[in-house]
């Protein structure tokens, strides 16, 4: 049996480390692609009346993909199409950036059932995550 022993100099990552570790990974990842991986932010919201936001999606293309980060509609204004709305603008907005296709994740209890009635389609399930749920994992093509 192996044992292994952490090497000596690790230590807990401060928020500038943690960039520091992106910022060289996209380097290395773009010398490998050229400007394929470079992300265009898909960022939407919805305000009410008063000027809160009340929905919203976070998305980038990237290598050709849209990918959906979070989309969400404040509990009030759920049943009335701003999810729906919000999700066929980013589409729009990243065939216009060249993306051909779209992947998100969602929870079993978050929203499967809306994304299958706008044409996604589950291609991975990840069990027990958390305990007594799964994630699933989505994709479409545009």
């Amino acid at each position: 049996m192996t044992r292994t022993v952490p090497a000596p100099g690790i230590q807990p990552a401060s928020a500038e480390d943690t960039r520091a570790v992106f910022a060289g990974l996209l380097a290395f990842n773009q010398a490998a692609s050229g400007d394929a991986l470079d992300d265009q932010p898909v960022n939407r919201v919805i305000h009410d009346a008063a000027g809160q936001v009340v929905a919203g999606i976070a998305a980038d293309v990237c290598g050709g993909w849209l990918m959906v980060h979070a989309l969400w509609v404040d509990d009030t204004r759920r049943g009335e199409g701003l999810g729906q709305a919000l999700l066929a603008d980013a589409e729009h907005q990243a065939r216009t950036l060249g993306a051909h296709a779209v992947t998100l994740d969602t929870f079993s209890w978050q929203a499967e059932g809306f994304y299958l009635k706008q044409g996604y389609e589950v291609f991975g399930r990840l069990e027990e995550f958390p305990p007594g749920h799964q994630r699933l994992y989505l994709r479409k093509r545009l």
